[in-house]
């Protein structure tokens, strides 16, 4: 009854961004967002994958806008929100879901290696929240933020101490920038904290062995891994006006997975 009661009330027509939307998490939110009759824009680096991601999306009632760009390069971004401006005349909804990572142990890890992790994760995350928070201050555009963590940004874990710096980075902007923003502007930030979801980039990257996936999948209480689709569900939730008092929180959905010790 709740479900059909939010389904379409609060996005439609809305434009939501969602970087990093042309797989797992970020596709299956932006899938979601276009069924409730949202106009979306999905970005990434690679041209061939968006435009795929755009065919499947397209089949839903919302509008969908693919942008090939770099949350690293603040041109990019700036030419993107003008893009974007131009087309729909306006931007409600910020999802920053782009992110790397891989399994290495601190004392192997490169410079390289920890640079390309905060960079796109950390300092992307900055630079879009940044420039689109401008455009909604400029606006008076009450927006709204939906970063994308991780459980192990507070928990810990093995051979993610790039991810995790960069997470725990992202959590602390959040609250931050709730405070500061909410309080100016009226302009929401919120977080995600996913467990182990299944069809992700990131579960292949981290789950390097059939005995590592299988050890992860015993740590959660429930059984079994998470999905695209409840990650989009949570998002959406957040997005509505039934969480409009829902402000420098994050979220978790793991199925229980940070209330158990990691079985590595």
């Amino acid at each position: 009854m709740c479900i059909h009661f939010l389904e379409g009330m609060y996005v439609k027509e809305k434009v939501v961004i969602i970087t990093g939307g042309s797989s797992g998490m970020g596709k299956g939110m932006a899938i979601r967002f276009a069924k409730e009759g949202a106009r979306v824009v999905i970005t990434g680096r690679t041209k061939e994958k968006l435009e795929e991601a755009k065919l499947e999306i397209e089949q839903f009632p919302g509008q969908v806008l693919s942008v090939q760009m770099d949350v690293r390069n603040t041109d990019d971004i700036q030419k993107m929100i003008e893009h974007i401006d131009e087309k729909f005349g306006r931007i409600d909804i910020l999802i920053n879901n782009a992110a790397g990572n891989f399994i290495c142990p601190a004392e192997d890890l490169s410079v390289n290696g920890w640079n390309s992790v905060i960079n796109i994760v950390l300092n992307g995350t900055f630079y879009c929240s940044q420039a689109i928070g401008k455009y909604w201050i400029e606006k008076g555009i009450k927006g709204n933020i939906i970063n994308m963590v991780a459980t192990y940004a507070w928990d810990a874990g093995p051979g993610v101490i790039h991810s995790a710096a960069a997470k725990a980075g992202v959590l602390a902007m959040t609250k931050t920038l709730a405070v500061e923003w909410g309080r100016k502007y009226g302009i929401r930030v919120n977080a995600i904290a996913p467990g182990p979801i299944e069809r992700t980039g990131g579960a292949d990257k981290l789950w390097i062995s059939e005995e590592m996936a299988k050890r992860t999948l015993q740590s959660v209480p429930l059984g079994r891994m998470g999905t695209p689709e409840e990650i989009a569900g949570l998002a959406y939730y957040l997005c509505s006006d039934e969480a409009a008092y829902i402000n420098g929180t994050c979220m978790t959905m793991d199925g229980g997975q940070h209330l158990h010790q990691y079985p590595f």
